[in-house]
């Protein structure tokens, strides 16, 4: 059985804030239906300032879909670590860990937007030094004993539920960010199918004595929308996804890896790319993919388009991909 996921970045250019609440709104629901129906993985993630109303509350929101969901676990992915305060942060997934009883999977990268670091009053330069910290503290602070931090000793509480602690995986494309998750001993979540990234990974886990595993997108990770007729959806709605993807790509630095960047500048190339796929739901299924990543409120898709590709991806692609 594949894994299965749907996506909310909660993106809304020009939205007022009653159209963003109904949409969070919707995002629930559409979280509720999923988990009803078998689907895995509800994902999220966080950035900040954006104009087109990017998900800023990575786990506010997953604590509201934990609240509506029974089974499906959460990613964060990812989180951008050095804007966190660690100690704020610990307690906030511990009590999302007790919450769900263990459903949240967390991955720290250290971002790449040097706005966001301004936004916050934090120095871009030291990102890497923080994210250590972060780390350090997470873990040190989940055993729910005492332990010296910036010069005092300190005791979060409560305790998580997970044991050894909530699932927390290391993000990023560099090999300072294998290094990172190797030196932490954890696991090590690269943002594009890099197997050369993964190779050096393991070889550190010999050099440092630690253990750990990588949760690597595959060669293949299209974002996906299912619909009737892909023509008339592509026609109707390719801005939707178009702007998304232009968004991240003027995000990102140029040497940047990620299974989701986009070069397109037109809906034309975005479709024939393939980053962005519409789908009838045999089409869907021929795919053969070990991950589906639905994305029904893609760049600010309509709501009631986001949920029949849903409906349509729970009712006819998913007990096909389980049989």
């Amino acid at each position: 059985m594949p894994v299965t996921v749907a996506r909310f970045n909660l993106v809304a250019p020009g939205a007022t804030p009653a159209e963003l609440g109904a949409r969070y709104r919707a995002a629930l629901e559409m979280a509720g239906y999923a988990d009803d129906r078998g689907v895995s993985t509800v994902q999220t993630e966080e950035h900040h300032g954006a104009d087109n109303n990017w998900l800023p509350s990575p786990f506010a929101f997953a604590g509201a879909v934990f609240g509506a969901t029974r089974r499906v676990a959460v990613t964060v992915s990812a989180i951008i670590g050095p804007l966190h305060d660690p100690l704020r942060l610990a307690e906030e997934i511990a009590v999302l860990d007790l919450l769900s009883g263990g459903r949240l999977v967390t991955v720290a990268g250290i971002g790449y937007r040097p706005q966001e670091y301004e936004q916050f009053g934090v120095d871009f330069a030291r990102r890497g030094k923080l994210q250590d910290e972060l780390l350090e503290t997470l873990l040190a602070a989940w055993t729910g004993e005492p332990f010296s931090y910036r010069g005092r000793t300190v005791r979060v509480t409560p305790r998580p539920c997970t044991e050894p602690h909530p699932l927390l995986l290391v993000g990023g494309s560099s090999r300072a960010a294998a290094r990172r998750a190797a030196r932490f001993g954890l696991p090590f979540f690269p943002s594009a199918h890099l197997p050369e990234l993964e190779t050096y990974y393991k070889e550190l886990l010999v050099e440092y004595g630690t253990e750990g595993w990588v949760m690597m997108p595959a060669a293949e990770t299209p974002l996906l929308h299912v619909a009737e007729d892909p023509d008339r959806a592509w026609a109707r709605y390719g801005r939707h996804f178009l702007h998304e993807a232009r968004t991240y790509a003027s995000w990102q630095p140029g040497g940047m890896r990620s299974a989701v960047k986009s070069a397109a500048e037109t809906v034309e190339e975005l479709r024939a790319e393939g980053v962005y796929r519409i789908l009838t739901p045999e089409a869907c299924v021929a795919l053969g993919l070990e991950s589906y990543v639905l994305h029904p409120l893609a760049g600010g898709m309509p709501v009631e388009e986001g949920w029949r590709s849903l409906q349509l991806f729970c009712e006819r692609v998913l007990p096909r991909l389980a049989g």
